[in-house]
């Protein structure tokens, strides 16, 4: 479907991702502060100079950390919708609440989100950064992916629809008000209605 996001790089060698995913850990496990190309070196069997090879300086670090995290999210978007290719609205529900699922266990946003005070912080305006970057990539692959339902919206209608979806699942990623499952049914139900997809179909859950 043509789901790659622009400016990702996939250099790097065999190294790279087990030292993205050691920097991801030990951020969870001790903070932002705690990460250091020595310690990177000794968690992933390599030596220091393989791991500024790979990933660069701390802050190139961070960036890759970053956008690996970012990635998956918009991966199980992605997965959603070819799960159901004949069915917008369960495609709808399928991407909301893994999206939540996943950042509900998820150790870097956690990490970050939890960060309030010291070195950690340093990661936050980075976070904020590539927010913007994530809202618009992810309004470009659901654009897509809800036109070619056909749902009998303008273009300009379906923009707004998905930029209301976007948002809302971002504000409940940052600060969950429910369970991902019924935060996905609430928002599948609405979109059914504005998109007039199975507008009758009733809540999965009852008694919110």
């Amino acid at each position: 479907m043509g789901d790659t996001l622009p400016g990702r790089s996939v250099a790097g060698g065999q190294h790279r991702q087990p030292i993205i995913a050691a920097a991801i850990e030990l951020t969870a496990r001790e903070g932002w502060s705690a990460v250091t190309m020595a310690r990177l070196a000794e968690a992933t069997g390599v030596s220091r100079q393989t791991v500024y090879n790979e990933v660069g300086s701390k802050t190139a670090l961070a960036e890759a950390m970053v956008v690996h995290e970012l990635d998956r999210f918009l991966a199980v978007v992605r997965d959603a919708f070819d799960r159901h290719p004949g069915d917008l609205v369960e495609a709808i529900y399928d991407a909301v609440r893994n999206v939540l699922e996943l950042a509900s266990d998820n150790v870097l946003l956690r990490a970050v989100a939890t960060a309030t005070h010291g070195a950690d912080t340093e990661l936050l305006p980075l976070l904020t950064t590539r927010a913007d970057t994530l809202i618009t990539e992810a309004k470009v692959i659901l654009l897509r992916r809800v036109e070619s339902y056909r749902p009998g919206l303008t273009a300009d209608q379906i923009g707004v629809v998905v930029d209301a979806l976007v948002r809302a699942v971002l504000s409940h990623v940052m600060q969950p008000s429910d369970t991902p499952a019924r935060t996905a049914d609430g928002l599948a139900w609405l979109a059914a209605r504005v998109l007039d997809d199975r507008a009758r179909t009733p809540l999965r859950y009852s008694g919110r």
